[in-house]
């Protein structure tokens, strides 16, 4: 086996490739390829499905190489009638997930696998006696030991979710993190939907916080699949509404960890603080997350010099008044003594687990697709991410709040650039023809860290086939792990210290 040949390299983010020009090895060679590719620790899957077939499965693996700043891409191929592998888990933890969802949804047993059980119980899972009533939870026998069911109804506005603690009075040993408690259909929407402006609604309402994020991973692959080049205002004017939804959601949560130490101060000031980011958003297109903004070859809200105007002043005004409270948040000794040495993952664990986004970059993972695998506006800058290396609590805030300092700066220097720019502003082009029998994949650095699509055509230029992955799927798993040998009672500001996605998990 030639290791250079056995997967095809994308060198550009969202660059498609015919689907037959994907090498399919056979499952040894698979198997050996990935570990080789994995060794490299700056590597992580993105992705990991079947592509079914009339007569055959076609497994591929996306592989995100930050070093060389590629896509690899590569399969295997098995007959339908194949229901047993060999599981990579025990040697590459990180494929656990997603060999989970294999199993789910196509019933292949992954042999050595020490976790295998489902993971959103969809309603065209393969085994339909694999219900959530009978769901395997971990048990550890002993007198002294008790357990803590807590949800999946919770109060307030919460999305559902199951966390079963298994504790020694106090002290959680063991968190098991049970989802599945929605199903929408996202991915076979994206195939039966056929109208364009159908499927970018769609993709804004994948995780509700995440409008901008995951319409732009949707837009960016389109215009591959359809060889659109957008122009430079447009790239720059989507990373505008990137990062000022990475402001908003980062000021709101730390809003939500000052109200779980009980700094009343803190949660109400940035509470009103984020009401004006967001409120920015809705004077430029009416929609406070952004709903509408993104779409594919164009913008029906072109950056105005009303709307310019008013960012700059919020991001001015505002923004020092969250530096300021930030300032204070981080240096109050009852709020440190709280987020300092709480919930830690530690750096081989975010490792191992392929955790990406803030819960990797606070454990000092240097993983930021902005920097690795930059699009749109990020191609023409120098971006550094934010690392933190205590991987608790408090380096997860403290990132969000140089990530929001950071963040101020990018939209004002594009700003700058855009108004000294020739300004080509088109309407959305909803009748992109696409590439068929081809196969793409869109990588966007969301506010939670890295959001991953990929679609395949068919021979008519159809999408046949979608797969979305919201970074929750990677890092649901860090939760589990940080709260280990804490106070039960420190769980709602450890898991708020994440905001990990319901609905972005479930689809």
């Amino acid at each position: 086996m030639n290791f250079e040949n056995s997967f095809c390299i994308l060198q550009n983010n969202s660059a498609p490739v015919e689907l037959s020009a994907i090498p399919a090895l056979v499952y040894s060679d698979f198997c050996e390829v990935l570990k080789t590719l994995l060794g490299d620790l700056s590597n992580h899957i993105a992705n990991y499905y079947i592509y079914p077939e009339t007569d055959k499965n076609l497994f591929i693996c996306v592989v995100l190489r930050d070093k060389t700043n590629d896509i690899a891409v590569f399969s295997h191929v098995q007959t339908a009638d194949v229901t047993e592998l060999s599981s990579l888990t025990p040697e590459l933890s990180q494929i656990h997930i997603f060999e989970r969802e294999i199993m789910e949804n196509f019933g292949i047993n992954f042999l050595g696998h020490p976790w295998l059980k489902p993971v959103r119980w969809s309603h065209d899972r393969k085994d339909k006696s694999l219900i959530m009533d009978n769901y395997p939870f971990y048990s550890i026998d002993g007198e002294e030991l008790h357990e803590v069911g807590v949800g999946p109804i919770h109060a307030g506005v919460i999305e559902p979710g199951h966390f079963r603690f298994i504790c020694n009075g106090e002290k959680v040993l063991h968190l098991e993190i049970h989802l599945g408690y929605q199903h929408r259909g996202v991915e076979r929407a994206f195939v039966e939907q056929k109208k364009p402006l159908q499927r970018a609604v769609l993709a804004e309402c994948i995780a509700g916080d995440t409008a901008i994020g995951h319409g732009l991973a949707y837009s960016q692959l389109i215009e591959s699949l359809s060889n659109t080049e957008v122009s430079n205002s447009l790239q720059i004017e989507r990373i505008i509404a990137l990062e000022l939804e990475r402001i908003a959601v980062h000021i709101g949560d730390t809003a939500a960890l000052c109200t779980d130490v009980a700094y009343q101060f803190g949660q109400v000031v940035n509470e009103a603080l984020r009401t004006t980011i967001i409120n920015t958003t809705q004077l430029w297109c009416g929609n406070r997350f952004g709903k509408g903004l993104i779409r594919c070859g164009g913008t029906n809200y072109p950056l105005s010099e009303k709307v310019i105007n008013s960012m700059l002043k919020v991001l001015d005004e505002k923004g020092k008044d969250y530096m300021n409270m930030a300032d204070r948040i981080y240096t109050l000794p009852s709020v440190l003594i709280r987020f300092d040495g709480n919930g830690i993952v530690t750096n081989e664990q975010a490792q191992t687990i392929g955790a990406v986004g803030m819960t990797a970059r606070s454990s000092g993972v240097n993983r930021d697709i902005r920097q690795s695998h930059p699009f749109q506006s990020y191609k023409n800058m120098s971006y550094k991410p934010v690392i933190r290396n205590a991987g608790d609590v408090l380096s997860r805030g403290m990132i969000r709040n140089i990530e929001v300092r950071n963040s101020i700066k990018i939209i004002k220097d594009l700003i700058e650039i855009y108004q000294k720019s020739a300004i080509e502003s088109n309407s959305p082009n909803y009748l992109l023809k696409l590439k068929p029998n081809s196969f793409a994949v869109s990588v966007i650095e969301g506010w939670r860290g890295e959001i991953c699509h990929c679609a395949i055509t068919d021979m008519h230029g159809e999408i046949n086939h979608y797969k979305v992955k919201d970074p929750s799927i990677h890092n649901w798993m860090a939760l589990a792990l940080a709260v280990r040998n804490q106070e039960i009672s420190d769980f709602p500001i450890n898991n708020k210290s994440f905001n990990l996605s319901y609905c972005g998990f479930d689809l």
